[in-house]
């Protein structure tokens, strides 16, 4: 069972960038979004898995289907990496979302947390020495007792009736960023809900607050459980 790290926060607050100091000869790199990635050199450290590169250790899909495939594939076939990362999660719902608009009834919306779950299930199940990162977008949500969160963000409540994404992950990060009195942009990781997140970790595995360097969070969740 891979040790799994789900990574939530509103655009620019250095959800991607956290990729950074990842080695990418144990990394393997699934591109929801397909945008670039956000930090320098990415291109020359990432190539795209394919029949004519196997080892390849990148790929760009938002189906659901082709992603499972080929987490399943890396933790089979590919004893080298050590994590496995889902980028930008967010589009894996709403592509599908948007694809089948016009279809009416709530079958796309069943279907739309199926797939999640089958994702976050098929991360659950890979190699015990891999480490399974799911970075998405967060929203607001209102409990009935009128108190706002942010959360880990669907395409709206009849998925959220389906799955609830942070319960199918035991660490949720949320990203932070502060300026520090010299003006300088502090980006990091909130590690325990203090009742504004959903954030959630095991008791002392982390402080409050963490840089948001994915390569360390790994280390410390390793150095938590071995």
């Amino acid at each position: 069972m891979a040790q799994e790290i789900l990574i939530i926060g509103e655009s620019g607050t250095g959800k991607s960038t956290s990729l950074e100091n990842l080695d990418p000869n144990s990394t393997f790199i699934i591109n929801v979004g397909k945008k670039p990635m956000p930090f320098k050199g990415w291109k020359s450290s990432y190539a795209t898995l394919s029949k004519d590169n196997p080892q390849g250790n990148y790929i760009e899909t938002d189906d659901a289907g082709a992603i499972v495939k080929t987490m399943k594939h890396v933790s089979d076939n590919m004893p080298h990496i050590k994590t496995v990362v889902v980028d930008d999660f967010q589009y894996v719902m709403a592509n599908e979302y948007m694809r089948r608009a016009n279809e009416r009834g709530f079958d796309k919306f069943t279907d739309i947390g199926l797939h999640a779950w089958e994702i976050a299930t098929a991360g659950k199940n890979m190699r015990d020495d891999i480490s399974f990162i799911m970075i998405g977008h967060a929203e607001q949500s209102t409990d009935l007792s009128g108190n706002r969160r942010l959360k880990f963000k669907t395409v709206g409540k009849l998925v959220d009736n389906v799955i609830t994404m942070e319960g199918m992950f035991t660490v949720v990060l949320f990203t932070d960023v502060s300026t520090s009195p010299d003006g300088t942009r502090e980006y990091k990781f909130i590690t325990q809900s203090d009742g504004s997140t959903t954030a959630k970790s095991p008791r002392d595995m982390f402080e409050f607050k963490i840089n948001n360097d994915i390569k360390s969070v790994i280390e410390k969740v390793n150095e938590y459980y071995n």
